[in-house]
């Protein structure tokens, strides 16, 4: 098997399950192919699943596909269900596991960005804005100096620039924070109807005013 997937993969082989271990903890390849009866007890199968686990937890993402004996599709499915992501019975044929190793392969590296990407948010991310330019550090940290302040702040900025995100961020980390924000675009709203859009209107202040409402002034 090795040198049949020598071509397009860097493969490690052991001989046993002990050495399989030892090898795995020290390469750390994102896939591995696991017979589940590997010696020195090849005729017990829940070896071979207690070592299937052993790896899962030094890898969660580590792809494993276990090899299994004819008439033990049980043995497969179980392994399945303990984290194994595929698996093929012997005797293999070389084509049918170069497609499972590649699919394996491609589902690995999907999981590997993500966990990246998730890593990247959570450290370059402040409150859910991303940027590491000088540009954006001098508006965190001009966020972080005027948020504990009890003083009006004007944002200003071209259209998609943030604006609302920026209110927000200041919010969060203001001590008003336990409280509603409120957003309001002024440039959608009728001028006739702006006064009572922000200050709202009492029932029967107006033809049409059938009800108290709440202006966002009072909102916030």
């Amino acid at each position: 098997m090795k040198w049949s997937l020598i071509d397009g993969y860097e493969v490690l082989s052991a001989e046993d399950r002990p050495k399989a271990l030892e090898i795995f903890k020290k390469e750390k390849p994102p896939i591995m192919t696991l017979d589940l009866r590997l010696p020195p007890s090849p005729g017990n199968s829940e070896k071979g699943f207690r070592c299937l686990q052993e790896i899962l937890d030094e890898d969660p993402l580590a792809k494993i596909v276990v090899i299994t004996g004819q008439g033990e599709k049980n043995n497969a499915l179980e392994a399945i269900g303990k984290g194994a992501c595929d698996f093929f019975s012997k005797p293999m044929q070389i084509e049918e596991l170069k497609v499972v190793l590649k699919r394996a392969g491609y589902v690995s590296r999907l999981e590997r960005e993500k966990k990246e990407l998730q890593k990247y948010f959570s450290e370059e991310s402040f409150e859910g804005m991303l940027g590491i330019s000088a540009r954006m550090q001098d508006v965190f940290a001009m966020i972080r100096k005027v948020a504990p302040s009890d003083i009006p702040v004007l944002i200003s900025g071209e259209s998609g620039t943030g604006k609302e995100m920026v209110a927000q961020a200041i919010h969060k980390r203001s001590l008003r924070r336990g409280d509603s924000l409120i957003a309001i675009n002024c440039n959608a709203i009728p001028e006739t109807l702006l006064e009572s859009e922000l200050f709202g209107h009492e029932k029967g202040a107006f033809t049409g005013a059938h009800a108290r409402r709440q202006g966002r002034f009072e909102k916030a």
